[in-house]
C-alpha cells in the first residue's frame, strides 16, 4: 500500500506542477502532497506552506472581488 501511495502522490505532485506552469489546477499538487505527507515529514511542510499560501491569496482575491463590487 506504502509503493502505491507514493507512486500515486508523486505522479500527481509532478503532474500538478506541470499543469500549474501550462493553463491548469494546482488542486493536483495539494492532493499529491497529501498522499506524500502520509510517508515523508518534509511533504507535511511543504502541504501547510502551500495550503496557508492558498488561504492567504484566497483572502485577498476575496478582498478585491468584495471592495470591487461596492464601487
Amino acid at each position: 500500500m506504502k509503493i502505491v501511495r507514493l507512486t500515486l502522490g508523486g505522479i500527481l505532485f509532478i503532474g500538478g506542477i506541470i499543469l500549474t506552469l501550462l493553463p491548469g489546477s494546482i488542486l493536483l499538487v495539494i492532493g499529491g502532497l497529501v498522499l506524500l505527507s502520509y510517508d515523508w515529514p518534509r511533504a507535511r511542510g511543504w502541504l501547510k506552506i502551500s495550503q496557508n499560501m492558498m488561504t492567504s491569496s484566497a483572502r485577498r482575491i476575496d478582498r478585491v472581488l468584495l471592495m470591487r463590487k461596492f464601487r
